[in-house]
């Protein structure tokens, strides 16, 4: 697959990036300062663009098997000036443009967001429904306000989308062993690395049953 990254330098979009490419896809990552990418291959095109302008981003997404985003807020305060729904509606509109897939569909756009925007299930732990989620929904209100308005525009948008929600990450070795659910996180499911959640959305990219969905990971 030819495949583009947006984010590819944060710590989820440096993992979709590394994985595609050992797995043979070509990659093109869109990034605002290359030196920040510690990865390289020779199927991988770096593309240095101003991500407020769609026009600047046209022949970064069009004629790709899917497009990825590991774009969010690195802090509170970061969200609180919107910038996951800002970048993240800049780029659906250049993909709305010009992003159909090298077989004239709709383009496939993957994107990170965050446990806490999906229904808990009726069986939660305790420590889940009562603790965690609360306390972390609480200190981070301003991140999730803003995951919050990009997922709407990505809902709404002509997309093939779908939208992976990890919980709490961490940086460990990818163990493939993780947990998936379709619209509900899952059961006392509080922590991924962040290889996994890159997996996970490799995995939806290529799969027709992830299209228009929200996909809980977690292991």
């Amino acid at each position: 697959m030819h495949l583009t990254v947006f984010g590819a330098t944060g710590g989820v979009g440096r993992e979709i990036v590394r994985q595609a490419l050992d797995a043979g896809h070509a990659v093109t990552a869109v990034v605002r300062d290359p030196a920040r990418l510690p990865v390289a291959g020779e199927r991988l095109e770096i593309v240095t663009a101003d991500l407020t302008e769609p026009a600047a981003l046209g022949s970064a997404v069009a004629a790709r098997d899917a497009v990825l985003s590991g774009l969010g807020a690195s802090s509170n305060a970061q969200a609180r000036q919107g910038v996951a729904a800002r970048v993240t509606d800049v780029v659906l509109r250049a993909l709305e443009t010009a992003g159909t897939r090298p077989d004239g569909g709709r383009p496939r756009f993957v994107a990170v967001s965050a446990a806490p925007l999906a229904s808990e299930p009726a069986d939660q732990t305790f420590v889940s429904r009562r603790i965690a989620m609360p306390l972390v929904s609480r200190f981070l209100k301003p991140v999730y306000d803003d995951l919050r308005v990009m997922e709407e525009a990505i809902h709404r948008s002509a997309t093939e989308w779908t939208v992976v929600r990890p919980p709490m990450l961490r940086d460990e070795p990818l163990r493939e062993t993780y947990r998936t659910a379709h619209e509900v996180n899952l059961r006392g499911g509080r922590l991924i690395g962040r290889a996994d959640v890159a997996h996970a959305m490799l995995t939806a990219a290529a799969d027709p049953a992830a299209v228009k969905r929200n996909v809980s990971v977690a292991y």
